[in-house]
């Protein structure tokens, strides 16, 4: 009895020992139960400044409402915005430049909602060439990334499809590239291509909005000059109001998408949408049979630096590639997503080079964002899907001295870097905002056609054709 209340009386000033710890300001620590973590810093260079991104690593949302974000310095301090919630696999990047910026030698701290409960931290002694992230995401050491991916996966050295380094080369075609357009038959601000078939190539205009449908001229490309589509149709929102700036377009089984940045009826104001029209219509002007706006499901970018491309792969592909579904947190399964049709639309930003999975309702204007995948570019123009290979195609423009890079499935189920490649060496460094890979049926002698929109028609020609190996 008597050695049983001593060890009694040493238990209990062993706990109000740490009590006493706990009251005399040591921080608790919440890092054992949240999932959320500080996944990737940006200290220097940042757009539009300095930033902490955010992940869920669970497999249920999180309400971070009120959390807050601090530097080195308790006294800098950025409180996340009411009513936010960080679903499963989903990113955040905070924009902290608004109430402090990070220093070369510096440290991010997440902290509950009373400020003093540290929930993850990062401290650095310099400033990244990059930016420092985990890899891998959430739940790796910090490293320095190979690209800013803000709001999406990091960039990781080793991260490509099969944990394989991703590579850089020359360009996996010929060398030669090709006028394949008349002089100065679209002028300016052509930009997304899209082959139907070998014998149909679709172009969108961004300014004024405008599709067409192009058919072989020898061996260049002209407007179809039947079904009224001599100098294309304008291209107007759902009702018939305003002038989507057009800039990818992709023809799936489900319709004709195009994506868009902005009305440029108001061109000051970002709209981030994806819009169905119907390619079959005899009408001299099409509107949109459908209109799915992302607005709020993207970060706020600049009005002209929105939805730069847009491609579709089919949920066949994607099942039996093992696809895992951000949202879910699980393999990605069709059936849970309703009248969506027969697959998934990948968009392209401009002002992250971060591509964008969605499953659309094609019944209404809902949606669910299904993965965040980084292009390994500051910037995307185009999207292009190749069933040959399985590669989800991102083309980059002059920013980029005219790249392109593949991005595949990897043993994770997610689409990851797998190679960059310089443009042909027979191609200036044009503002190509458009690309698109002819169907392999047209491999003739291990090539087969590419074609690249020049939205500034240098020259006045605004597309140039060239060749890409066909060996999947």
């Amino acid at each position: 009895m008597r050695t049983h209340w001593r060890r009694q009386v040493s238990i209990t000033a062993v706990a109000l020992a740490f009590l006493a710890l706990g009251l005399s300001g040591v921080p608790a620590s919440a890092q054992s139960q949240s999932t959320v973590r500080i996944n990737e810093v940006e200290s220097s260079g940042g757009s539009p400044g300095d930033w902490i991104e955010l992940v869920n690593t669970g497999t249920s949302a999180v309400d971070i409402s009120q959390w807050v974000v601090k530097d080195n310095d308790d006294s800098h301090s950025y409180k996340i915005a009411k009513n936010t919630s960080l679903a499963a696999g989903a990113f955040l990047a905070l924009d902290v430049e608004s109430s402090f910026g990070l220093g070369s030698s510096d440290s991010a701290r997440l902290f509950t909602s009373d400020g003093s409960t540290l929930v993850d931290s990062y401290t650095w002694t310099d400033h990244a060439s990059t930016t420092y992230g985990r890899c891998p995401d959430g739940t790796g050491a910090f490293t320095t990334t190979l690209a800013p991916t803000k709001g999406a996966p990091n960039s990781c050295a080793g991260s490509g499809g099969g944990g394989s380094q991703p590579t850089h080369g020359a360009w996996p075609g010929g060398s030669a590239v090709t006028i394949a357009d008349a002089s100065n038959v679209f002028g300016e601000n052509l930009s997304g291509l899209s082959f139907e078939s070998p014998s149909v190539l679709w172009a969108v205009d961004n300014g004024p909005s405008k599709l067409y449908r192009l058919v072989p001229n020898g061996a260049t490309w002209k407007p179809d000059t039947t079904g009224g589509w001599s100098s294309g149709k304008a291209l107007h929102y759902p009702g018939g109001s305003g002038d989507p700036d057009s800039e990818g377009v992709v023809t799936t089984p489900d319709g004709m998408f195009v994506s868009t940045e902005r009305d440029n009826s108001h061109d000051s104001t970002s709209k981030p949408e994806i819009l169905r029209f119907d390619a079959t219509s005899t009408a001299s002007s099409l509107n949109a049979t459908g209109e799915w706006n992302l607005t709020s499901d993207l970060p706020s970018v600049d009005a002209n630096s929105g939805l730069e491309g847009v491609s579709w792969i089919p949920d066949s592909f994607l099942t039996a590639h093992g696809f895992r579904d951000q949202h879910t947190g699980a393999a990605y399964n069709p059936a849970n997503y309703a009248n969506h049709g027969t697959g998934l639309y990948f968009a392209g930003l401009e002002a992250n080079g971060t591509v964008y999975a969605y499953a659309l309702n094609l019944t209404s204007g809902a949606y669910t964002r299904v993965a965040t995948i980084a292009s390994g570019f500051p910037a995307v123009m185009d999207l292009e899907f190749e069933p040959a290979t399985g590669h989800l195609w991102a083309a980059c423009d002059d920013t980029c001295q005219g790249q392109t890079a593949t991005l595949d499935i990897n043993a994770q189920g997610q689409f990851a870097l797998t190679a960059t490649y310089d443009r042909p060496s027979g191609m200036a460094n044009y503002n190509n905002e458009g690309f698109a890979i002819a169907p392999q049926s047209t491999c003739t002698g291990g090539h087969k056609p590419v074609v690249w929109s020049d939205d500034a028609n240098d020259g006045g020609h605004a597309l140039r054709a060239g060749t890409l190996n066909c060996t999947p």
